[in-house]
């Protein structure tokens, strides 16, 4: 956890049938921040691309699920990129889901009107 990694997976891929599936491999290399490898029925390569930091510690996640039955080689680019503390934040964030996005709607800032725009 904390690694910068790339991994190299086949995507799933959608066509017609006048394609004859000549071309159903569709490879994918995606680089991030490795979070771990989760899921409850197929595990998952988590990986963050974004981390926008708000106010309070609060944080929102770009990241890639990657299926790990459908990845190929994983090349490690800078081992412990980011300390282990952070990562466990990075972690956490993910897995507060949905109940992440209603902290953050109270912590935006309200648009104010300024009528005195209006006078020029």
């Amino acid at each position: 956890m904390g690694d910068l990694v790339q991994v190299d997976w086949s995507d799933a891929s959608i066509g017609e049938s006048l394609s004859c599936g000549m071309n159903v491999d569709v490879s994918v290399s995606s680089w991030g921040i490795y979070l771990g490898l989760l899921g409850q029925k197929t595990k998952h390569i988590i990986l963050v691309q974004n981390n926008f930091h708000y106010a309070d510690g609060l944080c929102d996640l770009d990241y890639t699920a990657i299926p790990f039955v459908w990845s190929g080689k994983i090349t490690i680019i800078v081992k412990n990129h980011i300390q282990p503390g952070e990562a466990q934040c990075l972690l956490n964030s993910f897995l507060m889901g949905g109940r992440k996005s209603r902290m953050q709607n109270r912590t935006k800032q309200e648009h104010v009107s300024n009528h005195h725009d209006r006078l020029g």
